[in-house]
């Protein structure tokens, strides 16, 4: 069966809500909210002068991947230029040098540029043990982040913060900026459903920088037995959360460009569905369909490249919606995620039993999320039902915030 010609009534209704919504939300903002590049800012790690002293004489370990760059060098090179002791590289999900599947094991081995062993947070162990540790004074956590529950990096960070504290070796963030920190939305994690992707009970988009984030987990005392880390941070300079920082590396294969970070938080629930959100082709985050979604016009072919070896329906034609052809300033301008592909998507999927997996609580980290997608509740519903939970979660976010916020 071939796609109708005609532009299903669900993409012009995505199209249509989204625009208007956007509108709306400017309309009624009178904060400062505007695009800034990575001149216009200094990251953490960039301010040398204020965490190199720290590290003299010191042996360090490094928590980094292909975004942990001071201008056009590799941190890690940085340091070592610097006289810097470091003995070691730990690396999250998807490697040191950001090109494994989502979810790859990953495997500990040796740098071939500086010869230092990197040690895998993202294979057996996703926690340093003692070992790892050892002889280590200082560990330096220099990751870009994207302000997602279930993107891994802040799991990561946590079981970090946890081995330090436990080792008694002081952990250092240098801070970056969130992409998604301008706003907070999402259903607040239960805590019977928390796991690697969702370890801490807040929102799916919870407004932070990563070191505001390793604030809250360390003060809030969730790391095990409510032990604290020896925690320092090295803070940006130049931001604040009304700010839409453009990425200069891409955080993650499957996230190339700021459009795929700006739909992630809502195009990654399908992970926990059985639809494709495009990995395996150039717009991954971008997209979403299914072999057996015949009524839309729009269709793509996944196949095996770097960072998504063998993506769903790896040489079949999905059929779906483009969310590319969005202006990244109407997505921005939104302030929430969209439950509307989600919703649109189980609408026109003809098998409805198989559309969710066993997975999807977790990843949404909601008991009523599932239900309310099939007993098609509206969105604006879905969203009030969040807002309780939200409130509180603020309450607690407002105490670790180091920039001007949006609120």
């Amino acid at each position: 069966m071939k796609p109708n010609s005609m532009k299903p009534i669900s993409t012009i209704i995505i199209l249509v809500f989204i625009t208007v919504g956007s509108i709306y939300a400017q309309k009624k903002d009178s904060l400062e909210w505007k695009v800034i590049f990575p001149k216009d800012i200094k990251v953490g790690a960039e301010r040398t002068e204020l965490y190199f002293p720290l590290l003299k004489n010191k042996r360090v370990a490094v928590v980094a991947n292909q975004t942990s760059m001071i201008g056009n060098t590799q941190l890690v090179d940085s340091l070592l230029n610097a006289g810097i002791k470091v003995e070691k590289i730990l690396c999250p999900e998807h490697g040191f040098r950001g090109i494994a599947d989502a979810g790859e094991n990953v495997k500990s081995n040796t740098d071939s540029k500086t010869g230092l062993p990197i040690i895998s947070l993202y294979g057996n162990n996703k926690k340093p043990n003692p070992t790892d540790l050892k002889d280590i004074d200082i560990v330096v956590f220099d990751i870009q982040d994207v302000g997602v529950r279930f993107y891994t990096y802040i799991s990561t960070m946590h079981y970090v913060m946890e081995a330090c504290a436990e080792n008694n070796v002081q952990f250092i963030v240098l801070d970056r900026p969130n992409p998604n920190g301008f706003y907070v939305d999402g259903p607040v994690m239960k805590k019977e459903l928390t796991s690697f992707v969702g370890m801490h009970l807040v929102p799916l988009v919870h407004g932070m920088t990563i070191a505001e984030y390793a604030q809250m987990i360390n003060e809030e005392g969730w790391l095990k037995g409510g032990i604290r880390c020896k925690l320092s941070i090295i803070p940006l300079e130049g931001y604040k959360h009304t700010y839409f920082y453009q990425l200069p590396i891409k955080p993650s294969p499957n996230l190339p460009n700021m459009k795929s970070v700006y739909l992630y938080p809502s195009i990654g629930l399908f992970e926990s569905t059985i639809i494709s959100v495009g990995r395996g082709t150039d717009k991954p985050f971008q997209i979403y369909g299914h072999p057996d979604l015949h009524n839309y016009t729009f269709s793509y072919v996944p196949k095996s490249k770097t960072g998504a070896k063998q993506p769903f329906y790896e040489g079949k034609t999905c059929y779906g919606i483009d969310l590319s052809i969005i202006p990244d300033s109407v997505i921005q301008s939104f302030h929430q995620i969209s439950l509307l592909y989600l919703k649109d998507a189980y609408k026109n999927y003809p098998q409805k039993e198989l559309f969710f997996n066993a997975f999807f609580e977790k990843l949404s980290g909601s008991h009523t999320l599932k239900q309310q997608i099939i007993d098609n509740k509206d969105e604006n519903e879905i969203h009030q039902s969040w807002q309780n939970d939200l409130i509180q979660f603020k309450k607690i976010r407002k105490k670790y915030l180091l920039y001007p916020d949006f609120e």
